[in-house]
């Protein structure tokens, strides 16, 4: 390999800078100062230099953004910190619902320290890691805690600096924000779909979040995507500011766009009076889509006194939702599902209309009240709207236009799907189907049972267990046990490998732990959440039937009502049975995770922060809860203890102040082991 000249090698370091400044004046200033022409000249200067000393081509070079090889698949990649989900308000009054929530907790802290206010894009969110400034990884949201890797695709975004300006980065950090697609872009996109004979995208969000997951890197290049950023986190859970203010302004100082029209607001009647503003006249205006506005308390140190709730939602944020988009349909008919409880629900059956950029055949109609209370007939003109720019949901009719041909609906006396009596208990408002065996409540029944968060058994499809329950081979959750595979080779679309694998999935969910088979079950009130409390806390099956429903709401997060639905169906001599009858099956009926009820953490209120020498954070939290502790993501006085790894921030400075003790890893693990 020839040796490089000096002169190049400056040169090149030249031509990086000056590229590298045109980006940021385009995509982050809105002041593009350098011509079209221009950059694309010095674009190939730069690409003939690394063509010719391939030593010069540095990975935060603005040719890197193209040209990365095929994907196969994409690996997944975990969040530094959790990507948290938003509350939403949708008038003044929930606002002030919200403010009045922060301030049981800090007082008037929150009026010394105001809001912040963002646009809410409506595109698809991102992660992106810088080490020393330079862009490592980026990954889609996926379930919060890990994603997907969608690095080279993400490279491809011109708006996203490969190195920071500046100086003074954190060592390790994750920006987050949002890839969207300009409306003018969208509608370039779309249009030469349709000269390729493609099928177009049906909104600007989809096609950000398809554009992402593209295995070739070269497709998303020639994609018009944008990005803003509105957040950064650093491996402890801290914020490289004061401020949310000053650490959007430090964004910008390092080269992340960040959306326009952000604000500060001293009070919840400015916030209102921004997002009035925003909704009715800037929106119109943007030139992409927005489907609301972002409320954040401003202090970041308020932010810390907040902190989370159940490990998912900040109590220092929430998402004022705009009113959504409407249309006029016609509504053909109304139609019933049967849930896995018996519960039916009513639902639109329309003439499919564009709403938001969305497709919309069907609609929720919740009960059979608010049928009546908005005097919705079949054949009704009616308004549909995407509740949260999200659901359809039928607003109500359009009476005007009205000509005698609608009917009134009533909720049906039997059941649709087995002919039994229909009741309702009560003051509830849901109408239930009294046939325990009813086949609609045992489809929805089995495939929740088979579900993602439940036994997650792979393969077992709705239109599959629909199969297997006309063909008699089912009728509950445990009779999947006992499908064979020449049962399945029987059955229209089944293969022998097909058969084996399903059979073979089957088999390997036995060995999910009991908070998911206790999900399954499918327990009225028992979400997921519910069920890893009650698990964790009792360790087996056995210790929770025999628990009282005093024992059971005394579990912390278990109401009174789920503890009393809970002994309810371990009352019940079919429940009895059905579980019986699983246990001989071998299903697992312990949880690996139980709390030890006498632990060497138990009462503690632990705070982690750093990075831990071989644990993640995942299993130092394992670890503590295992061991009777519980997690909290800010330190306060009724902070315990805290475990403090390399890169420790604020969260250590602060147990300090507050005389709090601090621990190191390896004391963690000798007090978690001294049980």
């Amino acid at each position: 390999m020839p040796a490089v000249p000096f002169a190049t090698t400056q040169r090149a370091a030249e031509l990086r800078d000056q590229l590298a400044r045109a980006q940021y004046e385009y995509y982050v200033l809105d002041q593009p100062a350098m011509a079209d022409q221009e950059y694309d000249r010095l674009f190939r200067e730069l690409q003939a230099i690394e063509d010719q000393y391939p030593s010069e081509r540095t990975e935060d070079s603005p040719t890197q953004r193209v040209g990365a090889p095929v994907q196969s698949a994409f690996r997944t990649h975990r969040h530094l910190v959790r990507m948290l989900s938003l509350d939403n308000a949708f008038d003044h009054a929930e606002l002030l619902a919200f403010e009045q929530s922060i301030e049981r907790v800090v007082g008037d802290a929150i009026h010394r320290s105001g809001y912040t206010v963002e646009l809410k894009i409506d595109g698809a969110a991102i992660a992106l890691t810088y080490r020393e400034g330079v862009l490592t990884t980026a990954a889609t949201r996926g379930d919060g805690t890990e994603g997907e890797d969608v690095t080279l695709n993400i490279r491809t975004i011109r708006g996203i600096p490969l190195r920071l300006r500046g100086t003074g980065h954190p060592p390790l950090m994750e920006i987050r924000g949002e890839v969207y697609l300009p409306f003018a872009g969208f509608e370039q996109m779309n249009e030469a779909r349709v000269a390729a004979g493609e099928p177009v995208y049906v909104n600007p969000r989809n096609a950000a979040a398809g554009s992402m997951r593209q295995l070739d890197p070269s497709i998303t290049a020639q994609r018009p995507l944008r990005f803003f950023g509105y957040a950064a986190v650093l491996p402890d859970g801290s914020v490289p500011a004061a401020t949310q203010w000053d650490l959007l302004e430090t964004l910008v100082a390092w080269g992340i766009p960040v959306a326009p029209h952000r604000q500060r607001c001293l009070t919840m009647d400015e916030v209102s009076r921004w997002a009035h503003t925003v909704e009715h006249e800037t929106r119109a205006v943007l030139g992409f889509a927005i489907d609301g506005g972002v409320v954040k308390v401003n202090a970041l140190a308020v932010q810390d006194e907040l902190g989370i709730r159940n490990d998912r939602t900040p109590r220092w944020a929430v998402a004022r939702k705009f009113a959504p988009d409407m249309a006029v349909t016609r509504l053909r008919q109304i139609d019933v599902n049967v849930g896995r409880t018996g519960v039916l629900t009513p639902f639109a059956v329309l003439e499919p209309v564009d709403v938001g950029g969305a497709t919309v055949t069907y609609a929720s109609l919740h009960n059979a009240d608010q049928i009546a209370a908005k005097d919705l007939r079949e054949g009704d003109y009616v308004q549909v709207v995407r509740a949260g720019d999200v659901i359809p949901y039928v607003l109500g009719p359009v009476p005007e236009r009205r000509d005698g041909t609608e009917v009134p609906w009533r909720i049906p006396a039997e059941c649709p799907k087995c002919g039994a009596p229909v009741v309702r208990y009560g003051d509830d408002v849901a109408s239930y189907c009294t046939n325990v065996a009813c086949a609609g409540r045992q489809l929805e029944a089995l495939v929740h049972f088979a579900s993602k968060d439940a036994l997650d058994i792979d393969g077992l499809s709705y239109a599959r267990i629909q199969q297997l329950l006309a063909a008699g081979f089912v009728h509950d959750f445990a009779d999947l046990f006992d499908v064979t595979v020449a049962q399945l080779v029987s059955l229209e679309r089944f293969g022998e490998k097909s058969a084996e694998n399903l059979v073979a999935a089957i088999a390997a969910s036995k060995q999910q732990p009991l908070s998911r088979l206790l999900f399954g079950l499918g327990i009225r009130h028992v979400g997921a959440q519910a069920a890893q409390l009650l698990s964790r806390h009792f360790g087996s099956l056995e210790a929770m039937m025999a628990a009282t429903p005093e024992q059971l709401g005394e579990v912390r997060g278990i109401g009174d009502i789920i503890a009393a639905s809970v002994a309810s169906y371990f009352a019940d001599p079919t429940a009895r049975a059905l579980l019986a009858k699983l246990q001989a099956h071998g299903l697992r009926l312990d949880e690996p995770n139980a709390v030890q009820a006498d632990g060497p953490f138990t009462g503690a209120t632990v705070v982690l922060t750093g990075t831990l020498p071989t644990l993640s954070r995942g299993e130092a939290t394992a670890l503590i809860e295992k061991a009777g502790g519980r997690i909290t993501s800010s330190v306060s006085r009724k902070t315990t203890f805290v475990v403090a790894g390399e890169e420790a921030g604020s969260k250590l400075e602060k147990a300090r102040e507050l005389g709090i003790e601090v621990i190191d890893e390896a004391e963690l693990m000798a007090r978690a082991s001294n049980s």
